[in-house]
């Protein structure tokens, strides 16, 4: 069985027991979150599609860590100008592990 569910405008696909690192979402570690934005629910052969959200189901996870990514380097040049720029950017991220997939209908 698993969800397709979205959470911080990004769609992610997982079973009970993944763990996925989502956009910040904010909660300390150890607390549960309840994802009702459900696009589909799929198990065994059978599916539910939601349009756009299948009514009924939620996925529980429960949050493990907060995080930032490897920084990502950006860098802008000009040629013959003598014209170099160049940043840094590290990501925020709550990683989670899916405790349950709910379908109540």
């Amino acid at each position: 069985m698993y969800a397709v569910f979205k959470l911080g405008g990004t769609q992610h696909r997982a079973s009970v027991g993944d763990m996925l690192k989502v956009q910040k979402v904010d909660g300390e570690v150890g607390q549960t979150l309840e994802i009702e934005e459900v696009l589909l629910v799929r198990k065994d052969e059978d599916s539910l599609v939601g349009a756009p959200h299948v009514s009924g189901a939620r996925v529980l996870a429960e949050i493990v860590g907060q995080g930032r990514h490897k920084k990502v380097l950006i860098q802008k040049f000009k040629r013959r100008k003598k014209y170099r720029r160049k940043l840094g950017h590290r990501q925020h991220f709550t990683q989670i592990r899916i405790t349950d997939v709910v379908v109540s209908q």
